[in-house]
């Protein structure tokens, strides 16, 4: 496949890792050169140096003979252009975008984006996807890493195996014996920089270990409690920052959970006073400093349930979440937007960690995997990826036994969802056409598997 990526930034370079890692033709086009030099450098791309959104560069990336193009610079009105021009004088087939501004993404403008007007296929918005990854979070505080996927029939859920787990030691075979009727299946275990794809059940678990399993919803609070996490959804909650994302978390907090009760601290006075404007009056507005103890002290930290830190500065967010879990705050949740710093705050005592160009990856990726793909949850550090897909009566997955299906070493079927039933994959499991499946793909296997959900050799 033929991509072309405009904007070079930690977005751009990670899309155009995956998708150079795949075998496809990917050009990625940027204004600046240092940034252009550096993910050519990493990654086996071309690069063109210039405004994404000019006819020439795009020219000059030949994106007329592209099948996707890509927009995720900085700027929305780029990316916007970039797939007018992409549409207009190449007819490129499928353009993707990144939008940041609500004012945009507005339902009362939902034309603007049609065929007619800014062709755009698929509209990427990271802070609407950042707050949702934030809500899940807090309606299960003992995951570091949570997702949902089959419209929340199946939950994706990454938790820290501590001294406390009771199935420290046991094969991930035994879990069935000791756990009955549980609906979970245990796909991926990060153990250092090493990631484990439990395919025979004969792995145990250590402590330390960093545990991705698939349930059903119905049963999340069991498989929960089989790791030793039996916590409430936080009610009582404390967030750094009332910027996009904040005051987008609040809101959010404020729909879905109940009785919740929520202060903001922010450091703008505008942007407090905006705040205070604009959320429900039942949430508390702080002008102050999320790194004075003071004004954590003012915002309750010691008996609240979760602390969040949304605020647009990294260091910020992780010396804010240090001193709130210092002072008395259960559960720690911090964004952290540069990916590098991810395995370092992990051991700090920090709960969960939401980077942001991780999420706005998972969710363009999910548009350019090959198969019926549905969606995508890429795991902490990106070393794999979670991906519902829709089971292909052209696949080598369907009408065989799974263990003849020949699946790659690093990729497992974590569960098939059958006309509605969770089903938990055996090696005589068959997986019918139609039916929904969880797999996990390790990365560096995914080229591999995408393969395996088109069209199978023997099917013409």
């Amino acid at each position: 496949m033929k991509i072309v990526i405009c904007g070079a930034g930690q977005v751009g370079f990670s899309i155009a890792g995956h998708l150079s890692e795949e075998n496809n033709d990917v050009t990625i086009i940027d204004e600046n050169e240092e940034l252009i030099q550096r993910v050519t450098d990493h990654h086996n791309v071309r690069g063109v140096i210039g405004v994404p959104s000019h006819p020439d560069i795009l020219a000059q990336a030949d994106v007329g003979n592209a099948d996707m193009m890509i927009a995720v610079t900085t700027s929305d009105e780029i990316n916007m252009v970039a797939c007018q021009v992409a549409h207009s004088i190449y007819r490129t087939p499928l353009k993707i975008a990144r939008i940041h501004s609500r004012s945009y993404l507005n339902p009362t403008y939902a034309d603007l984006f049609s065929s007619d007007n800014l062709p755009i296929d698929h509209i990427i918005s990271p802070e609407v996807e950042l707050s949702q990854a934030v809500l899940r979070r807090l309606k299960v505080p003992g995951a570091f890493d949570v997702g949902s996927m089959c419209d929340d029939k199946i939950r994706i859920i990454g938790v820290k195996c501590t001294s406390h787990c009771p199935i420290l030691g046991s094969p991930i075979r035994y879990l069935a014996d000791l756990f009955d009727d549980l609906k979970m299946s245990i796909v991926a275990i990060l153990r250092g920089n090493e990631v484990i794809v439990p395919r025979d059940g004969s792995g145990k678990m250590l402590e330390g270990d960093q545990v991705y399993f698939v349930c059903e919803e119905s049963h999340l609070a069991r498989a929960m409690a089989s790791f030793g996490h039996e916590e409430p959804e936080s009610r009582k909650i404390l967030i750094a920052g009332a910027g996009n994302v904040g005051t987008l978390v609040a809101n959010a907090v404020h729909q879905a959970i109940d009785s919740s009760h929520q202060t903001i601290i922010e450091m703008n006075k505008d942007t407090a006073r905006n705040a205070a404007l604009t959320l429900p009056q039942n949430i508390t507005i702080i002008n102050g400093d999320a790194l004075d103890p003071e004004i954590l002290t003012e915002g309750g930290v010691e008996d609240v349930d979760t602390f969040i830190a949304l605020t647009d500065d990294d260091e910020v967010n992780v010396l804010s979440s240090l001193l709130a879990r210092r002072f008395g705050a259960t559960h720690v949740v911090t964004l952290i937007k540069m990916a590098s710093f991810v395995p370092l705050i992990a051991t700090l005592g920090v709960d969960s960690v939401i980077n942001p160009p991780a999420i706005t990856v998972s969710s363009i990726l999910e548009h350019v995997r090959r198969g019926r793909v549905n969606d995508i949850h890429t795991i902490i550090e990106e070393k794999g990826e979670i991906m519902e897909i829709e089971a292909l009566a052209s696949s080598s997955l369907v009408g065989t036994p799974l263990r003849s299906a020949k699946l790659p070493k690093g990729a497992v079927v974590g569960a098939v969802l059958h006309r509605g039933e969770f089903i938990i994959p055996r090696g005589d499991t068959v997986i019918q056409a139609g039916d929904k499946v969880i797999l996990f793909v390790a990365r560096g296997y995914i080229d591999e598997v995408e393969r395996m959900l088109s069209v199978r050799i023997d099917f013409f």
